[in-house]
């Protein structure tokens, strides 16, 4: 299990080089490139930008992980999922031509004018064809457990059992409603077989058991990346150390 991070809200500000410099100075090993940031590195870059992204990445010791789209599918009308889908194949571009693994979309809830399993079987549909097309781009696709309805955990798994695609998996995104009775083993048992990466934010919240969430990634062994998305601090680079020690603690067996 690694610590890496995402551009929202610590590093929103800085460009491709401030962002390598600060996180292999504070312990950080890879980072999610969130859309609209200060980076730029958007699918608009050109053939040699591109190349010019992958190699100065390749030449760190920070790894371009993944980019955190906006697309979402869970609109009632095919024509905007279709238009969803599409931004979502440019991106997995994006990730191939610059080296990243994966890239990051979200559904965003669960439109009341048409049933949830009408909505959960289209964000699926368009999942697997991202899946599909990722596939062949060695890409994967991370849907964030995200969105007023459809960041319930067993939404979510419903959401996969309908994508049934080995490219296509969960980003576990460290939300309240997770939480049964004080504790997030019952979400994190149901969403764990499809876990492709994990979204972190304010540790030294009490608010949620992030020490019950790094036991059970290091007994499931959890072997990827866990992303800070935490909120803008005055001081990022200070902040940064400060989270990188007290994830270190947290990953600690005791």
């Amino acid at each position: 299990m690694r610590l890496g991070a995402v551009t929202y809200n610590v590093l929103k500000d800085w460009d491709v080089e401030a962002i390598i410099k600060n996180l292999e100075e504070t312990g950080f090993e890879a980072v999610e490139l969130r859309t609209g940031h200060k980076h730029g590195v958007e699918p608009s870059l050109g053939a040699a930008e591109r190349a010019r992204v992958r190699e100065r990445f390749a030449k760190s010791k920070a790894r371009l992980l993944s980019y955190g789209t906006t697309c979402e599918f869970h609109s009632p009308e095919a024509a905007v999922r279709a238009k969803q889908v599409e931004i979502g194949r440019q991106f997995v571009d994006l990730a191939h031509d610059t080296g990243a693994w994966g890239v990051k979309v979200r559904p965003n809830g669960l439109p009341k004018e048409v049933p949830p399993e009408t909505t959960i079987r289209n964000i699926g549909a368009a999942l697997r064809e991202l899946g599909e097309y990722g596939q062949g781009r060695g890409v994967e696709i991370w849907l964030e457990v995200h969105g007023r309805e459809t960041s319930a955990p067993p939404v979510a798994a419903a959401i996969m059992k309908a994508a049934n695609h080995g490219q296509v998996g969960l980003c576990w995104n460290s939300n309240a409603g997770d939480i049964v009775n004080g504790s997030i083993k019952e979400s994190f048992r149901l969403l764990r077989p499809w876990l492709k990466s994990v979204h972190i934010n304010e540790l030294a919240s009490d608010r949620y058991p992030w020490r019950e969430l790094f036991t059970l990634l290091r007994e499931t062994k959890y072997d990827r990346y866990t992303l800070c998305e935490a909120q803008e601090s005055k001081e990022p680079e200070r902040f940064l150390r400060w989270y990188s020690a007290l994830w270190r603690e947290l990953n600690r067996p005791c």
